[in-house]
């Protein structure tokens, strides 16, 4: 099987405004491909090469090197959309991941579609290394876990020095006094701690009753209920 630098832009599936969408910022890495499928001469520019770690024309690009360096926990998903597109004419795009020659493990973009040349049918297409996007979506979410973790403990620590100020108890007594009402009513202690805290949002003072007004709002600190139009028992009798 041999390599040709033939012409991959012209009908190319355009990869360029997906990428842009998700990588918004992060460098990401992106070839062109290109499979003529008369004498099964494939073709890829510098980028796809080094998605799979080698260098420029290292080796021969076919489906013996993507079938190699396809992850384990993958099947063969982008030559099943590959023939799906070369049926029915349309473009495709898929994520593939793969474990390049050095062992890391890349998730690629792959868009393709089937074209018409002098030489037969053409499977062209693009390639876009989205494994950047992966990491950085990992750090958001780790970060948003963080941010919810320090608003919970903000949000508890506020309920609980209310508690302390006007029943005049320690802090763990305190704490355990939210404990038993978020228990006695079956909710998670933040949501015990903000209901308290929105309780007491007005501008009216606490004054003398300040013990029993916290206590009346506490004592409120129910479950949310579920509509009964959201119950899936009540919607299939109506079926």
């Amino acid at each position: 099987m041999t390599t040709t630098t033939g012409d991959t832009t012209q009908h190319t599936p355009f990869l360029g405004d997906t990428v842009k969408n998700l990588a918004v910022g992060t460098p990401v890495l992106a070839g062109q491909y290109r499979v003529e499928l008369a004498t099964g001469t494939w073709w890829w520019s510098d980028e796809v090469y080094r998605m799979y770690g080698y260098e420029p024309a290292q080796v021969v690009p076919g489906p013996e090197i993507l079938h190699a360096r396809r992850h384990p926990d993958d099947q063969d998903r982008v030559i099943r959309e590959a023939v799906r597109s070369l049926r029915s004419g349309h473009t495709f795009t898929c994520a593939q991941r793969v474990v390049d020659v050095h062992g890391r493990a890349r998730t690629l973009l792959v868009t393709g579609q089937a074209v018409r040349s002098e030489r037969g049918p053409v499977l062209v297409g693009q390639v876009a290394d989205v494994t950047p996007l992966q990491h950085e979506a990992v750090a958001r979410a780790a970060q948003r876990s963080v941010d919810n973790a320090m608003a919970t403990t903000a949000t508890i620590e506020q309920a609980r020095g209310v508690l302390m100020a006007v029943h005049g108890v320690s802090e763990e007594d305190a704490l355990t006094m939210l404990t038993e009402r978020a228990s006695a009513a079956g909710v998670d202690l933040r949501t015990t701690a903000a209901h308290l805290l929105a309780g007491l949002s007005g501008k009216e003072r606490l004054g003398g009753g300040a013990a029993t007004r916290v206590s009346r709002i506490l004592a409120s600190v129910v479950p949310v209920k579920k509509t009964r139009a959201n119950d899936p028992l009540l919607t299939r009798r109506a079926a």
